[in-house]
């Protein structure tokens, strides 16, 4: 298992408590969807796959009219795994951006293309800076110290690309006079 992946990461959100994979999947977009994002189409293989292992144990809770709900605990062994997992001393820094591939063929776009690819960029930051003045007014001081880090570290990040993109707009602007490519 790599360090952090969707099954490790699944761990961790368990070693709260128990939870089906839809909480997970809810869990995963309001703490983590800024910096390590999952859908349903990997968190529920992650939890089989976990289970199949033995690190997560899974019971049914019957629902009425609906399918029985699969409620997942970490087990001891799961535990283990996840501290194994969390001794990695140098976890990588990774960031995988549309949105930056996007602009990185700016020269190829329409002006107003560009700026709809910022503008819903900045509504985007926009909600993640209401999400993080939600947790700082709502108190953190319940949080861990890893989760008050994450989460300051977060609003940091897109405070300051806030600002790189409010200072530099300008550059999407210019047209290039002239661009190497692969016909010419």
């Amino acid at each position: 298992m790599r360090a952090m992946d969707v099954k490790t990461v699944c761990l961790g959100m368990l070693s709260d408590g128990e939870a089906s994979g839809y909480d997970l999947k809810k869990e995963f977009e309001s703490t983590f969807g800024h910096f390590f994002a999952a859908g349903f189409g990997s968190i529920y293989p992650a939890l089989a796959a976990l289970a199949g292992d033995g690190l997560v144990d899974c019971r049914e809770v019957p629902q009425e009219g609906k399918p029985d709900r699969k409620v997942y605990r970490i087990t001891s062994a799961g535990m283990a795994r996840l501290k194994e997992s969390l001794k990695k001393p140098d976890p990588s820094h990774k960031l995988r951006s549309e949105f930056l591939a996007t602009l990185w063929f700016a020269h190829l776009m329409e002006p107003e293309d560009i700026e709809t690819v910022l503008s819903n960029r900045m509504a985007d930051i926009d909600r993640y800076i209401v999400m993080f003045n939600e947790y700082d007014a709502g108190g953190m001081k319940d949080w861990t110290p890893g989760e008050r880090f994450v989460c300051g570290f977060g609003k940091a990040v897109t405070e300051t690309i806030r600002q790189y993109i409010e200072d530099n707009a300008h550059m999407l602007k210019a047209r290039p006079t002239q661009k190497k490519t692969a016909t010419g």
